[in-house]
């Protein structure tokens, strides 16, 4: 953990926070956000950055989610469920966004020594339990079975997962994602991507090997601890660790010289998804 704490403490941490106005935005816009956030933090020496955001309904879908054999189906039953269906630009496989969901990304500059994958994820995995630290549980890091887009830093409290970390790496520089379940049902998120692969899959043999979901191996932070949480209540936390961890800590938006990228950025994922949603 030693390397992880080191890549935590920043000199400097500038924080945009969306976790309210996120709510009615375009999900894109995210995205494009921690896309122009990683070039900007890379090559044009803007400050290692935090971000937070959060959004209505919406199912992000991975690259293979897209490939899926009945894709139309799946599609079908989320519109109905009242969710909006976006897909990102990078790996992973289905998730849930919506109000009781809180997204946070840690954006480093990848200097001289570099910052391997491995010590993205446990810098994020660090934040998570020091954020959590007061209550008396033991919170894992390892794939759960049965989730969600699962991965091998699934965090989770009793075997049930209530969060996924993933990265992405952009001309210098490297965001690492979370989506935190702090409130509502966790399983009952879990039964909606259930209930979309079921669609998008049917009976279909595919190359790739989709999750089995098991709702019940999901919960949310605020089941899982016993207690009324919400996400202003992580965000509270979340600012917290930031400040033990800087010299300097703000809050702040994009500069002059960073909303031209994100115009580029976004353009990229809004063509990508016009492209794919528009061939069914």
């Amino acid at each position: 953990m030693g390397e992880a704490r080191e890549l935590l403490y920043q000199k400097e941490w500038r924080v945009i926070d969306q976790s309210v106005t996120g709510l009615h935005l375009d999900p894109l816009q995210s995205f494009g956000m921690d896309d122009t956030l990683c070039a900007s933090v890379g090559t044009l020496g803007a400050p290692a950055t935090a971000r937070a955001w959060v959004h209505q309904n919406t199912i992000v879908l991975g690259i293979q989610d897209t490939r899926l054999p009945f894709l139309a189906d799946g599609l079908a039953y989320l519109k109905e469920q009242n969710y909006h269906t976006i897909v990102r630009n990078s790996g992973g496989l289905a998730v849930v966004l919506d109000e009781g969901v809180l997204n946070l990304s840690l954006i480093f500059p990848e200097k001289e020594k570099g910052i391997d994958i491995n010590r993205g994820y446990e810098a994020m995995f660090l934040l998570i339990k020091e954020m959590f630290a007061d209550f008396n549980v033991s919170i894992e890091a390892r794939e759960i079975v049965g989730s969600y887009c699962p991965g091998s830093y699934d965090l989770s409290i009793h075997g049930k997962k209530f969060a996924g970390i993933s990265q992405r790496r952009i001309r210098n520089g490297v965001a690492v994602q979370i989506y935190l379940c702090i409130s509502d049902s966790g399983s009952k998120r879990a039964e909606i991507i259930q209930n979309f692969y079921s669609l998008s899959k049917g009976q279909e043999e595919t190359k790739f090997k989709y999750p089995e979901i098991n709702p019940s191996v999901m919960e949310s932070l605020a089941g899982l601890l016993g207690v009324d949480l919400t996400i202003q209540d992580v965000m509270l936390r979340f600012l917290q660790v930031l400040k033990k961890r800087s010299d300097s800590f703000y809050m702040g938006q994009l500069t002059e010289e960073e909303w031209p990228l994100f115009e580029e950025y976004y353009q990229r994922i809004v063509e990508r998804n016009e492209k794919t949603f528009g061939s069914l």
